[in-house]
């Protein structure tokens, strides 16, 4: 039985990977930050084959802690960064734990022998950070793939500007590391959508869901989506699950980058389908998802899907 860490697997899109790897016969060592807030992590032991589940304490900024989460892994995924939208010290919030945290994990994953594959959940803001705005230079009518020059601006929110250095750390690595021991794979969601596995009140995806489906505007940046009638490339949250699964499992991906993404929908319409009701406009397909389909072997889901079942 291979061993699979995941970090950040008892957060949204971590759990539906979790349970996919229980299901698919791994044994599944999870991260909390504090172990002793069990309310983070217990709907995981009630998965499917939780036997074979591990929870160890881990803090990404702390090089002691990711050498014991590491050691006897075989896959290491990497969904550890906070995705917050509401800053107060985007340094000590974001950017330390995102940045910092990924050049520690590099540095200690290339050190254990055990890691074959290392799979980094990213972000469609290691391509645009102005996502769900036009990437620099490009009109609404534009489509994005992984081909296309990444791009990036300080005035981006603080949460895509961490992410998106934190890609380019990882690619630094890959390009300054040609010899390897094992292969690293980035996965990028655009805006993820479905049903938590938790009850847990803290997820940034549910909550937007939440907001979407109510018109509910805490701050002007999420005001600013419901005047401009923003439109937002989606993806079901299981699709996330198995496209990290099938990256983790594929051999010769090593330096590959994917976007998992499916349809484009304004957010007007989002609103609409959270509500049982039929959108007014039609899909569009804005970011690319030929190379996750033919690659990784996932047929993604429209919207309607992850949108209806955040009802059930």
């Amino acid at each position: 039985m291979k061993t699979v860490g995941i970090i950040g697997g008892s957060g949204f899109i971590g759990s539906h990977t979790t349970k996919k790897f229980l299901q698919e016969g791994f044994k599944v060592r999870v991260s909390a930050t504090d172990i002793s807030k069990t309310d983070k992590y217990n709907h995981l032991k009630e998965l499917p084959n939780a036997e074979h589940l591990e929870i160890f304490p881990l803090n990404v900024e702390n090089k002691k802690q990711l050498k014991e989460f590491v050691a006897g892994c075989n896959i290491v995924v990497h969904g550890g960064t906070p995705f917050q939208l509401d800053v107060k010290d985007p340094k000590t919030e974001l950017f330390d734990p995102t940045i910092k945290g990924t050049e520690n994990f590099i540095e200690v994953v290339n050190e254990t022998s055990t890691v074959e594959k290392v799979v980094f959940i990213a972000s469609v803001a290691g391509y645009n950070t102005d996502y769900p705005m036009p990437a620099g230079g490009k009109t609404p009518d534009d489509t994005f793939d992984e081909n296309d020059t990444p791009f990036t601006s300080e005035e981006s929110h603080p949460y895509a500007q961490a992410k998106f250095i934190a890609n380019q750390t990882v690619e630094r690595f890959i390009k300054e590391h040609p010899e390897a021991n094992f292969e690293i794979t980035t996965v990028s969601p655009t805006g993820v959508m479905g049903k938590s596995l938790s009850n847990r009140e803290d997820s940034t995806s549910s909550g937007l869901q939440f907001l979407f489906k109510n018109k509910i505007a805490p701050n002007p940046f999420i005001q600013m989506f419901y005047d401009n009638d923003i439109e937002l490339a989606l993806v079901d949250v299981k699709d996330i699950a198995d496209g990290i699964y099938s990256a983790s499992t594929k051999k010769g991906l090593h330096g590959k980058k994917y976007l998992l993404t499916s349809e484009s929908w304004k957010v007007s319409d989002i609103t609409r389908m959270l509500n049982n009701e039929k959108p007014n406009g039609s899909a569009r397909m804005i970011y690319k998802n030929d190379a996750a389909r033919q690659d990784l072997g996932i047929e993604f889901s429209p919207a309607i899907v992850p949108l209806t079942e955040f009802n059930t």
